[in-house]
């Protein structure tokens, strides 16, 4: 089957599920606490933080045009108000990537997972937590908003 363009047709992930080594994410504390409902830990997942390429390229020669994945925002701000320039440089490659392979990124802000530190802070449930998420996506979309047609 054809669809007519701008259709898209794609597949999507969520970081912590996928991109493995999520260390500063509230599910990776929570998968290793002694009486956990995790079934198990996600470790290393599939690996997909490094293997992104392969993923992308997979995706494409499968037919789809289009790639819905979500920024770690642990990854992103790892401490309160610390900014990590590296993991945003490595999402970055990956909407390139994506680009490069003619396959449109959709990105999601947040997919569950939230910072250790915002959790220890009241997390959702807190007052503060809109100024968080504010500053957070106020920061990416500076920084990758123009590599992007649809943000979430």
């Amino acid at each position: 089957m054809t669809f007519n363009k701008p259709f898209l047709l794609g597949a999507a992930t969520a970081a912590h599920q996928v991109e493995g080594n999520n260390i500063h994410s509230d599910y990776w504390k929570q998968e290793l606490l002694p009486h956990t409902s995790f079934a198990e830990p996600s470790g290393e997942a599939c690996d997909h933080y490094n293997r992104y390429e392969e993923d992308i390229r997979s995706l494409a020669e499968a037919g789809l045009n289009a790639y819905r994945f979500s920024i770690e925002w642990a990854r992103i701000e790892p401490e309160e108000g610390k900014f990590d320039d590296d993991e945003v440089e490595h999402y970055r490659k990956v909407i390139r990537y994506c680009k490069e392979n003619d396959v449109e990124p959709v990105v999601t802000l947040l997919h569950f997972t939230s910072p250790t530190w915002l959790i220890s802070k009241g997390g959702w449930e807190a007052e503060t937590t809109v100024e968080y998420f504010r500053r957070y996506t106020s920061y990416l979309i500076e920084r990758l908003g123009s590599e992007l047609n649809y943000v979430c």
